[in-house]
């Protein structure tokens, strides 16, 4: 055996230790994008991974974010865990009609995907502006909900000075998107460093939206409050939230945690708005005990 071969046999080996050695959970083929048509009218991206009898999971993001939005989060998830990390309309590649960007639009989009995809229900997760979908989502669709997990998540934006600030910022926008406003816009979220080239997807992801849908969703989402309404809500439901966070409060966590009938919070210290970036593990690992709770055989 000449010393190229067999360097190259014990670089492979070491290379299958280093794998074994890492979580089972991880994934070794990443899953492919997936187009599907809506009956709301719209064509939305999204990944699938899991089995499919596994407990059906729907990842939800946050304002101008993709499906690459739970990126690092995916390879941590195991099989039992049905997921589905779609891209919401008027973001990434996913379609960008010309209005519908009111949380009761995002909501309707999720309950067509559940109908196409013959789901009769799942567990519905949100980051930001994805919370803020979930949370209408569960009332508008109950029955379609096992339980809620709300990341970064708002209880009004009335006295949000952040968002409030953020708000008038994108009254200003045109297009094209500046690449250091989206980058600025990004690393806003994170208290934390995450890995550059995740860091760079998710900035050309902001680029993707134009600004009226930057506009449109301010003008929309900002409105929203559903604290008055979520007390009726029966299922489970999770917040996570990270100290660091300086654009959703810890006020709102601790309403909406005694707002839910059935629900826990959970506070990573140190972290920012997007602690799924920043920890995908530690959130991989909460998630699947949710899941778990709600469905003990998966």
């Amino acid at each position: 055996m000449s010393k190229q071969v067999f360097y190259l046999l014990w670089v492979l080996l070491l290379l299958d230790t280093g794998l074994q050695a890492q979580s089972a959970r991880k994934f070794v083929v990443f899953p492919a994008v997936q187009t599907i048509k809506l009956k709301t009218g719209v064509s939305l991206q999204f990944v699938e991974q899991g089995d499919p009898q596994g407990t059906p999971v729907v990842l939800l993001h946050g304002i101008t974010d993709s499906w690459h939005s739970y990126e690092l989060v995916l390879p941590y998830l195991p099989a039992s865990v049905h997921a589905f990390a779609l891209t919401q309309r008027g973001h990434g590649d996913s379609e960008k009609p010309l209005k519908g960007y009111d949380p009761k639009e995002f909501a309707a989009d999720v309950a067509a995907f559940l109908e196409a995809r013959k789901l009769k229900a799942a567990v519905i997760v949100g980051h930001s502006m994805g919370s803020v979908i979930a949370q209408r989502f569960v009332l508008d669709y109950p029955e379609k909900s096992l339980g809620t997990v709300l990341v970064g998540s708002f209880a009004s934006f009335t006295n949000n000075e952040a968002v409030q600030g953020f708000a008038q910022v994108l009254d200003t926008l045109n297009d094209p998107i500046s690449e250091q406003f989206a980058a600025e816009f990004q690393q806003s979220t994170i208290a934390n460093p995450v890995p550059p080239s995740f860091l760079q997807t998710v900035i050309k992801e902001s680029l993707k939206v134009p600004a009226r849908v930057w506009k449109s969703i301010g003008a929309d989402l900002f409105k929203a409050d559903y604290v008055s309404r979520l007390g009726g809500y029966t299922k489970p439901a999770l917040i996570i939230w990270g100290d660091k966070d300086v654009f959703s409060p810890k006020a709102d966590q601790e309403l909406l945690n005694n707002t839910f009938k059935r629900s826990q919070l959970l506070i990573y210290k140190g972290t920012g708005h997007a602690v799924h970036w920043e920890d995908p593990v530690r959130f991989a690992d909460d998630l699947v005990s949710f899941v778990k709770q709600i469905n003990p055989s998966k």
